[in-house]
């Protein structure tokens, strides 16, 4: 499984439906598509909200943006993100 940072934007109109309910949604929404919200974050600043999803590839990863991004009417935008080991690694093979 690769990992994947999302991070989100809330709208007005997805604010008026958060919920314990809707979270559990959208994790089971990953879940349904082959992938795994792992942790999810609420972020002062620029973004909203913070989520790390592990997902079995990138056509994957985008599925669950879209789909998350419907479900919940939060704007997500979604990153590859690997260990800091494996980019030192890549790093020292230039």
């Amino acid at each position: 499984m690769q990992t994947f940072i999302m991070f989100g934007k809330y709208s007005t109109a997805s604010l008026q439906s958060m919920s314990v309910q809707r979270t559990q949604r959208a994790r089971d929404l990953v879940k349904q598509l082959g992938g795994e919200i792992d942790q999810i974050y609420a972020t002062l600043g620029d973004r909203d909200l913070l989520m790390i999803v592990r997902a079995p590839d990138v056509d994957t990863a985008i599925k669950a943006s879209v789909a998350l991004t419907k479900l919940t009417g939060v704007a997500l935008s979604t990153a590859p993100a690997i260990p800091v080991e494996q980019f030192d690694k890549l790093m020292s093979e230039l």
